[in-house]
């Protein structure tokens, strides 16, 4: 059982944390972006070297947390600890949205690869059938425990990468540079096209703090943690560049715009259609171990918070195998009516939506954890020592906030419209927990009466 002590050690090594991070992240984004980010052409690349350089920013300063803050919640934990208790359940809420609503956008991706092995298996009634099947099979997985799903993890990060390092092998010597014109095939406004990119691929890395919410479960979380989300993050990062180089490279943008399995698509121009349906097997392995490892932590966020009392209680009890199931199941059920309310859109235009929705919700966490550590040091320098030069701390928190911004300015308004709405649906929760959090304080109070005071002395 985890909590926000972490009084369960030792089961999540540094080799698991790292394919919990590389295992977040490459999954859905990578597979099914190249139709997102096609209408951009060239000028996605950008997006992706931008979004890299803010991620891996943010995989630092995660790890510093790590060692700061080593309480299961990750960036509930962090937030709480330096904004207090009302900035704690606003970031709690917002990731735990982050989170659920990511699962939808992952199990979306999966039925778009499930219908290339079978024919309208990826839309309408099928496709929400698909997805739903594969999102509760992984609720019940991690049911059992995170054991179990760190060993899932584990297996199909494995499985996911050979296919891709296979077609970027393949791809590159093959490199069309004619698909590279123009360079801005939207002809928007580069920096604002490079801003709707960096929100987009933000998604693909989405994960990156994943080895600091289970913190209680890591074996020397000060030393693992850190290097694990930096190693993830950084081998993520090149990958998907190179990945997005070689489908520009070799498919026309306009098919792969149209494509719900791109990346199979590019197999096929390679290999034929033996590569397609290697890659889209692949994918269907990628995007199920995405959904195992964002059920883990849907599971983890609103335990850790809810055994603070900032969440309501019953989203802090286990089940026999110590795994927070009463968690996992009000998230998963979240995650299917998401899915269910964006069934009329197309596949990629219902991906794009909720990934962006995802997105967005997750940056205001980032937006706040860019900060803490500069809280941390400025309201308790006893606690927390402030290193001798506080000038790269600085920059770091700098590049890390105004690159969160940036993606948030770039999600666009209809995104950030329902984001927030999302967002502020949280404030009667947080009223209804304090309220619930004093009645229980004063109960004890009431049923033992008034204190009675002390005879006066008589003189």
């Amino acid at each position: 059982m985890l909590s926000s002590r972490g009084t369960a050690k030792g089961r999540l090594g540094l080799a698991t944390c790292t394919a919990l991070v590389v295992g977040n992240m490459i999954g859905s984004g990578v597979f099914l972006l190249p139709a997102s980010l096609a209408p951009y052409g060239p000028m996605a690349l950008a997006g992706w070297v931008v979004t890299a350089i803010g991620a891996i920013t943010l995989a630092i300063m995660f790890g510093r947390l790590a060692r700061l803050v080593p309480r299961t919640g990750g960036p509930y934990a962090y937030t709480r600890a330096g904004f207090g208790e009302f900035a704690g359940f606003l970031i709690a809420w917002g990731y735990w949205i982050a989170l659920w609503a990511g699962n939808a956008g992952v199990a979306v991706a999966f039925t778009g690869y499930v219908g290339h092995f079978v024919p309208g298996a990826a839309s309408g009634l099928p496709g929400l059938a698909v997805g739903l099947a594969a999102l509760w099979t992984l609720t019940l997985v991690n049911m059992r425990g995170v054991g179990t799903a760190g060993i899932v993890q584990l297996v199909t990060t494995v499985l996911k990468l050979l296919p891709l390092l296979a077609l970027v092998a393949a791809g590159v010597a093959v490199i069309q540079p004619a698909h590279f014109t123009p360079l801005n095939p939207a002809g928007a406004d580069p920096l604002a096209a490079i801003a709707a990119c960096s929100a987009l691929t933000l998604w693909a890395f989405l994960g990156l703090e994943s080895a600091t919410v289970p913190a209680g479960d890591v074996v020397n979380p000060g030393r693992t943690i850190p290097l694990a989300t930096v190693l993830g993050t950084s081998f993520a990062a090149g990958l998907y560049i190179l990945v997005t180089l070689v489908a520009f490279g070799t498919v026309p943008l306009a098919a792969l715009g149209a494509s719900t399995a791109p990346l199979a698509l590019v197999a096929e121009h390679l290999w034929g259609p033996v590569g397609g349906f290697a890659i889209a097997a692949g994918a269907i392995v990628s995007t199920f171990g995405t959904l195992n490892g964002f059920t883990l932590l849907t599971g983890q966020v609103p335990y850790g918070a809810a055994r603070d009392g900032t969440f309501p209680a019953f989203l802090g009890e286990t089940g026999a195998s110590g795994a927070p199931v009463n968690a996992l199941v009000v998230s998963s059920l979240l995650s299917s009516i998401l899915i269910a309310m964006n069934l009329s859109r197309g596949l990629v235009e219902q991906f794009t939506f909720i990934i962006l929705l995802a997105t967005l919700t997750s940056l205001v966490p980032y937006i706040f954890c860019a900060l803490v550590e500069l809280v941390l040091y400025a309201t308790d320098p006893i606690r927390y020592r402030p290193p001798a030069r506080l000038g790269g701390l600085v920059a770091l928190a700098a590049i890390a906030f105004v690159f969160s911004i940036g993606a948030i300015y770039g999600a666009g308004a209809e995104v950030v419209f329902w984001g927030f709405l999302l967002l502020m649906s949280g404030l009667p929760v947080f009223v209804w927990i304090k309220r619930h959090n004093l009645a229980s304080r004063a109960a004890p109070a009431l049923r033992h009466g008034p204190a009675r005071l002390p005879p006066k002395e008589m003189h």
